[in-house]
């Protein structure tokens, strides 16, 4: 029967594999039991029981010691040294994980508060201006061990760097007068911005959070000790220092350090074609130029394939715009 329910699956267009996988089965299995059609040792795994394995005395035990309070907090790989300087030896620690997982006791035992993981929120833009992050860079200074600071905010729906400065400081109040001119630029009003962050000093000060509650901006952090909850300017700063032109020797000065910051900025907007928005500028995406530039590629690529349809074995490439984009989402993925 469950032959015949796979045949009728993949007659349907299902993948003979995935088929099999909604049946529970191994595909090699499945190639098993139609060599043998008369249903002879279909039987999965030994038919007898193996002459060294447990008995239920010693499993019992096994659960007796995980179970008791002086061991319960231990994992099975704790658990069996612990034992063996106590003289014991009931059996492996594979064994003794076999035991506990057939007994759904595999898993936290003691009194203490399991570990979790938090994930963080996810945040959906549908536009330019809905979803900013931002963060601090290092610039080399010209002095061993000193740096210039970057700071950059990032549109995440469109890539746009909409505000930037360098300062020869990390801090908060630089950072919310960073924030106050961008928004005032961009023309933000109490709408709900969302801006995204690390949880740095300069990101979490109260200068910085009192004036994010005066512009009507929503704070937003990554987890603590978490390097990718917040990737987007991670990306931008990856670009920034491997431009060609990035410079080899440190930053002379403050002034040189913004001039070719300046350069750059006005590169990444302008000319850069970003591969996560079909290869539009940042400006044009956010200017809302990037529908019908997309629009033209699309039909330049129909008139190809019209023209040389042997050519094309499936659709054009697809350049419809990307609709959403997804900050930290759920299950990885962006629309």
């Amino acid at each position: 029967m469950i032959l015949e329910l796979i045949d009728e699956a993949v007659l349907a267009g299902a993948r003979r594999a995935r088929a099999c996988e909604v049946a529970g089965l191994d595909t090699r299995t499945v190639e098993r039991w139609r060599k043998r059609p008369d249903g002879d040792d279909l039987r999965r795994g030994p038919t007898t029981r193996p002459a060294n394995a447990l008995t239920s005395e010693e499993e019992a035990k096994i659960i007796e010691l995980a179970t008791a309070p002086e061991f319960v907090g231990l994992s099975p790989h704790q658990l069996v040294p612990k034992l063996a300087d106590m003289s014991i030896f009931v059996a492996s620690e594979s064994s003794v994980y076999r035991v506990l997982r057939r007994n759904r006791l595999a898993r936290h035992r003691d009194r203490s508060r399991p570990r979790t993981h938090r994930r963080p929120r996810e945040f959906v833009a549908t536009g330019p201006n809905q979803v900013w992050a931002w963060d601090i860079t290092y610039l080399r200074a010209g002095v061993l061990g000193t740096f210039w600071y970057l700071y950059a905010i990032l549109d995440v729906w469109s890539r746009k760097v909409v505000g930037w400065d360098v300062h020869d400081v990390q801090s908060d109040e630089l950072a919310a007068a960073l924030v106050d001119e961008t928004c005032r630029r961009e023309g933000i009003v109490r709408a709900g911005l969302v801006l995204h962050a690390d949880n740095g000093a300069a990101m979490k000060g109260k200068t910085m959070l009192v004036k994010l509650e005066q512009l009507g901006v929503l704070p937003s952090f990554s987890r603590p000790r978490v390097s990718d909850d917040n990737p987007f300017p991670e990306a931008l700063f990856r670009t920034l220092k491997y431009r060609p032109n990035y410079p080899d020797k440190p930053f002379a000065s403050l002034d040189d350090a913004r001039r070719w910051v300046a350069g750059f900025v006005g590169w990444y907007n302008d000319d850069h074609q970003h591969s996560g928005i079909r290869f539009v500028t940042p400006s044009q995406r956010h200017g809302g130029h990037d529908v019908a530039i997309l629009a033209h590629r699309s039909e330049v690529y129909r008139a190809a394939r019209r023209r040389n349809p042997n050519r094309w074995s499936r659709s054009t490439r697809n350049w419809t715009p990307i609709s959403t984009v997804r900050l930290n989402p759920e299950h990885g993925i962006n629309s």
